[in-house]
């Protein structure tokens, strides 16, 4: 089916600061295989190929409520010591086509006992929406999802 719409793309990058220290926050986020321990968003998750390392594929479900149920990701690269993690959605009945993020985890600047994690992605424009409403929807998950993870490890550090 071809349409009339040019190809649009747009994208954004999220910065959240956590109290917890960087080994412990990329223990939690590198966990491919277990997304849902800190995306509130994510049911269930299976791993269809892969053992959770780079190409590893997962299938996604997502809590009802969301204009989705499930999503297809691939797992493209992730590299422990640079504390980065590339994934791109290649699949699923979501409005997040060729979605692709890069997340990056680094020690904050002035202790070891915080971690600034960045998630930049870029995504194409559905067709009948803005990229307004794109950026929004995609900023709103990742935002929630990183508040998330900072929470989780938060809690987990307070508990030492």
């Amino acid at each position: 089916m071809k349409t009339s719409q040019k190809h649009c793309r747009c994208g954004s990058t999220l910065v959240q600061t956590i109290d917890a220290p960087l080994p412990l926050v990329w223990s939690i986020l590198r966990r491919f295989d277990n997304p849902q321990a800190y995306k509130q968003f994510v049911k269930t998750c299976n791993l269809s190929s892969g053992d959770g390392g780079e190409g590893s594929v997962r299938d996604v479900t997502v809590v009802s409520g969301l204009p989705a149920v499930y999503s297809i990701e691939r797992l493209e690269e992730l590299d422990d010591e640079s504390h980065v993690m590339v994934i791109s959605i290649i699949g699923g009945d979501h409005r997040l086509v060729n979605y692709r993020s890069k997340t990056t985890a680094f020690v904050a600047a002035g202790g070891e006992k915080k971690t600034v994690v960045v998630e930049s992605y870029v995504v194409d424009v559905p067709e009948g929406n803005s990229e307004e409403e794109t950026t929004t929807f995609a900023n709103t998950i990742v935002g929630f999802n990183l508040k998330s993870l900072a929470k989780l490890s938060e809690k987990m550090v307070h508990k030492f």
